[in-house]
């Protein structure tokens, strides 16, 4: 029979124990429960040892198996991961998700585990007598031309999902030409305004909203734009601008449509986003910058 344990940290093991058949009552009656329950608990000699081989360098007193500790630092690391991104990462979290959010939580973190579009990324956590709590986060304000290109990239990417397409497109130039149709009519420093676009691209590849690929000028949009922006977020979010730019809020028609295909959205990623009076969109995402 198989015997499933785990240790001090979650981490599954399974050990198999060769036991006769017990094909009677007799046989049943005549079993012995505890020194089965003997035989097969852990060995802590041998999880001293094992705890012994962990150690990765000098003085290492980490309780965490290496695979386990790369996908803890890629959280860290990166404002998010993801299957495709990061698929071994990705497999151990799965596997080990209630290990990993336990690290986190002692930092103060949240982890937040989507599967449907199988992104993962921490949050500040928030205490329930609602006084703050020690921050390794930094709060990050999106620009305007961000916030407008992201709602523009969350529309896109939902539209091509609900035509089957599980991966999304987008053009610079279509970005820029999306952004130029926000701006109010009395915005007259074009040159000024083109440069804020093109570093809102550029911002928006670094933070992993658009994954670069073998054209500079061409992006896929990654999931994590639906998990950042719910179909609610985005709808305020599209009425604010509009009202900014002296244009017509969208169609309720359109969005009641929209909120309805939508409605397994996370309602608790809206709690990542917050509008401001300003128009930028404010996200608390990472440590440090990810690398390029």
């Amino acid at each position: 029979m198989t015997d499933t344990l785990t240790n001090d940290e979650g981490v599954l093991a399974v050990d198999s124990v060769d036991t006769d058949p017990i094909d009677d009552l007799e046989a049943l009656e005549a079993y012995d429960v505890d020194a089965y329950a003997v035989e097969a608990a852990p060995n802590f000699e041998d999880d001293e040892a094992d705890q012994t081989s962990l150690a990765m360098f000098e003085g290492d007193t980490g309780t965490l198996y290496p695979e386990q500790r790369r996908c803890l630092h890629a959280l860290l690391k990166h404002r998010y991961i993801s299957a495709d991104r990061h698929p071994e990462q990705w497999a151990v979290l799965i596997v080990n998700q209630d290990v990993i959010k336990s690290h986190l939580n002692n930092l103060f973190l949240e982890l937040h585990v989507d599967r449907d579009f199988q992104v993962a990324f921490k949050r500040q956590a928030s205490a329930e007598t609602g006084d703050p709590l020690p921050s390794l986060l930094r709060d990050i304000s999106h620009t305007k031309e961000e916030t407008i290109m992201m709602l523009f990239l969350r529309q896109r990417f939902f539209a091509q999902r609900q035509e089957g397409e599980d991966i999304a497109f987008v053009d610079r130039q279509t970005l820029l030409d999306d952004v130029a149709d926000m701006r109010p009519e009395h915005a007259t420093h074009r040159a000024m305004d083109q440069k804020r676009a093109d570093k809102a691209i550029d911002a928006l590849a670094s933070a992993g909203v658009l994954l670069k690929t073998g054209d500079p000028d061409r992006f896929r949009i990654s999931p994590i734009i639906e998990v950042l922006l719910p179909v609610e977020r985005a709808n305020v979010l599209a009425t604010w601008l509009m009202a900014q730019n002296g244009t017509d809020a969208p169609d309720s028609d359109d969005a009641d449509a929209d909120s309805d295909a939508d409605s397994d959205a996370d309602s608790d990623a809206d709690s990542d986003a917050d509008s401001d009076t300003d128009g930028t969109l404010d996200l608390l995402f990472d440590i440090e910058e990810e690398d390029a």
